[in-house]
């Protein structure tokens, strides 16, 4: 997780609207098993549920290396190798990855220039990783423990059903 020293960490919802978010997430995917619609609706939801996000979407793992799947936002870069950039990273390390300055990532991919931080939440599908949830803001900052815990409750419904 890189955070600056010094810097104000903003979350992209309160914990309040996360809680609705999470509750709204868990109604999209109930009863859907189809991993298109439900992270479709995800990234939607979460596109218009959080502020300052110019991406919301999904890379899954194929022919080992993240995959673009659904998304909100500009076109994003389609094949992205295990270990590259911030979604790769967290691939690699199986973990959330929060990044306050993307220009200051060593390696950062700039599918939107506009981006300015990221976050990259794990998906984990019977306990295996199966892809990320990625989330670029337009302002530096944009993501902290908050926004960590709450996308990956939201992350964990893609397959629960």
């Amino acid at each position: 997780m890189n955070q600056g020293k010094g810097m104000v960490l903003l979350s992209a919802a309160s914990k309040k609207d996360y809680q609705l978010l999470v509750e709204q997430a868990a109604a999209l995917v109930e009863g859907e098993d189809d991993w298109i619609a439900n992270t479709a609706n995800l990234s939607a939801l979460l596109f218009h549920g959080l502020k300052n996000v110019n991406f919301a979407g999904i890379y899954r793992i194929k022919n080992n290396e993240l995959i673009l799947g659904p998304f909100q936002g500009q076109p994003a870069c389609v094949h992205i190798a295990f270990g590259k950039g911030v979604c790769g990273t967290a691939v690699a390390n199986e973990k959330t990855e929060i990044v306050t300055d993307v220009h200051q990532f060593a390696g950062h991919i700039a599918c939107d220039s506009r981006s300015k931080s990221e976050i990259v939440v794990p998906i984990f599908k019977d306990r295996q990783i199966w892809g990320v949830f990625d989330f670029d803001a337009l302002v530096k900052d944009n993501f902290d423990q908050t926004d960590q815990e709450y996308l990956e409750k939201i992350a964990a419904v893609i397959f629960k059903h």
